[in-house]
């Protein structure tokens, strides 16, 4: 027998020949003939080839397909100059009616009815092995001499009838400090699977434990290794088991087929990948094209400046936006909260700056079809209810939003607002705070001028500090002066370097915090950045776990979502005419914080679309 010191380098069309006379002592292919394609193989009738052609297509990221072959054609030219495919896999596997009912070294006992049979030759993550390795990137199944760890996920694929699964996924190891050349050692082998659909705490999957894979051998992860996973073409399987097929046949999960091509030939996805952290519990990372994240990084320039002079450039951390945004991108259900009712001898006493804001933001989740809900002071329900209301006539908003107030009645409450109790998770993933006022540090409520406003504050900031607590739920806070809720991150810089920072100084944290010159820049900055990032094709794909299509026909729904300055202006003049008064100087004028609306206002809306 062969051992497999010498494997890595043998030419495929050896390495076959060699696996077709069952002279190897491996177990699976992981490091075989290095630098060329690996294949999953389908094996199925005719009648069942053209569906699952579809099924391939609709899933391009765990079944890229390289060839389909005629009818009882055992051979694949196009991938190989001599093949034989009932014999060149180390093993193969038997399903009859959605059953695997054995294992077998060849199929040639099965040569009656291969003949009206069609093989489907689908791309495999052990091709791009070599190219993570060419990075400096440690491949620990290969170190550790046992086949990648494979997972059932909860993700299910795009259906074709009558193929119907859910994504099977590799995972690999990865130091923290390699993320980032790990996805651009693989973004661009889409014939490979491309680039990880997930990286992070396995349970964003639904994978429960790691030490226990559905296929191969588990993979033990080093002191300061990330799990990165990849989509995977068993996924092929678990669509053979879904079909019920009287007869198919796969490879056994790790023996692939070993073609002649050179794993070089790739299809570009569109700019450099990028990758950042989300968050730390659970762990989870993102990826942006360089492109879309340096556009972003424009957004937040825009609104930085401070044309009120406060020195908010201090308070100003770098990326925030990018990754409250790319936060949200990755949340199903996102409550917002703002009103900073600064004007405690008008009634109503907000301020204009906030609710704009928000409702730019909400337009653009709708759009998305996130789920999304308002939470204010209950004393400003009619309020918020008719400024809604007004959004939606005028078109901001495409429905209504449920609108929500909370009030403390025990030490659960704010668990309770934000968890299901009849679910074993919570209602909403992220939680946004613009221009809300908040806590401080000795428990009351400040305008800029220092004067307490507690009396006419819900405190909200709890849902904040609850939401520290829940795994999985992130935050972010769109201030412009550091006394609103969410910029206790930045408290320190506040107390420095703002006026009556040491008293006004909001103490609740946000995981993420936007700084704007005027807040509603932020949440307007939200909604641009929010659509960036669903029209970059490298984001989109990680995003959909590469499964389904690309959704560019709604791309001119979400551009319609977006805030302008006709929109803009109509719910200005709303708020006016219901007398929400600019935060400066409490004059119901077209302005906000003291800017006039023309020149300003309207000047920031053209630059940051």
């Amino acid at each position: 027998m062969l051992l497999t010191g010498g494997l890595k380098s043998l030419l495929p069309h050896v390495l076959r020949r060699t696996i077709r006379l069952n002279r190897l002592n491996i177990s699976n292919t992981s490091g075989m003939a290095e630098g060329y394609k690996q294949a999953n193989v389908v094996i199925l009738h005719k009648s069942l080839a053209d569906d699952f052609e579809k099924f391939c297509r609709a899933n391009d990221g765990p079944l890229p397909l390289l060839y389909r072959s005629q009818p009882g054609d055992w051979k694949c030219p196009s991938l190989s100059s001599d093949s034989d495919i009932r014999t060149d896999c180390l093993q193969y596997r038997v399903y009859e009616h959605g059953v695997c009912t054995g294992s077998l070294k060849s199929l040639k006992e099965y040569s009656e009815q291969l003949k009206d049979m069609v093989t489907f030759y689908l791309g495999c993550s052990f091709s791009f092995e070599k190219a993570v390795q060419s990075a400096g990137i440690p491949v620990r199944n290969v170190e550790q001499k046992c086949n990648v760890s494979m997972y059932k996920t909860a993700v299910p694929c795009y259906s074709v009838s009558p193929f119907c699964c859910n994504l099977v996924v590799t995972m690999r190891p990865i130091p923290e400090s390699k993320l980032e050349a790990a996805v651009l050692a693989t973004s661009e082998l889409k014939e490979a699977h491309g680039a990880p659909i997930h990286m992070g705490d396995p349970g964003l999957l639904g994978i429960q434990d790691l030490s226990k894979p559905d296929y191969g051998d588990p993979v033990h992860l080093h002191p300061g290794d990330i799990p990165v996973f990849w989509a995977c073409g068993v996924t092929g399987a678990e669509a053979v088991i879904s079909c019920r097929a009287p007869l198919a046949f796969t490879h056994s999960p790790g023996c692939m087929f070993i073609t002649d091509l050179k794993d070089n030939n790739v299809r570009s996805l569109r700019g450099v990948p990028q990758v950042h952290c989300i968050s730390r519990d659970p762990l989870h990372f993102s990826i942006v094209s360089a492109e879309a994240a340096q556009k972003i990084k424009t957004l937040e320039t825009l609104i930085g400046i401070d044309p009120g002079d406060r020195g908010i450039i201090h308070l100003q951390r770098q990326d925030e936006l990018l990754k409250a945004c790319l936060a949200i991108s990755h949340a199903q259900s996102v409550l917002i909260t703002t009103g900073f009712p600064t004007h405690f001898t008008y009634e109503p006493p907000e301020e204009n700056d906030g609710p704009p804001g928000a409702l730019a933001i909400a337009a653009i989740l709708q759009a998305l079809e996130k789920e999304v809900a308002i939470v204010t002071d209950q004393r400003a329900m009619d309020l918020n209810k008719k400024i809604i209301e007004e959004a939606v006539q005028q078109g901001i908003l495409k429905k209504p939003i449920p609108l929500l107030s909370y009030q403390r009645e025990n030490a659960d409450s704010a668990l309770k607002f934000l968890c299901d109790s009849g679910r074993p998770r919570y209602v909403y993933d992220h939680l946004i705070a613009i221009e809300r006022a908040g806590m401080a540090a000795d428990g009351n409520y400040y305008n800029a001028r220092k004067v307490n406003i507690k009396h006419l504050v819900d405190p909200i900031d709890e849902l904040f500090l609850a939401a520290q607590t829940i795994p999985g739920v992130t935050t972010t806070g769109v201030g412009d002066g550091g006394n609103e809720l969410g910029m206790g991150k930045v408290k320190d810089a506040v107390k420095k370097h703002i006026k009556n920072g040491d008293v006004i100084a909001c103490d609740v944290e946000a995981d993420f915090t936007v700084v704007a010159g005027v807040s509603n820049w932020g949440g307007y900055a939200i909604a641009c950045a929010l659509y960036v990032l669903r029209t970059c094709e490298i984001h989109d794909r990680y995003l959909r776990k590469a499964v389904g299509f690309p959704e560019s026909s709604k791309k001119m729904v979400w551009l319609a979502a977006l805030p302008s300055v006709s929109k803009e202006e109509k719910l200005l003049k709303t708020l006016v005419r219901l007398g929400v008064r600019s935060g400066k100087t409490a004059s119901l004028e077209m302005e906000v914080d003291g800017l006039p609306f023309y020149n300003t206002h309207s000047l920031m809306i053209e630059k940051l679309l």
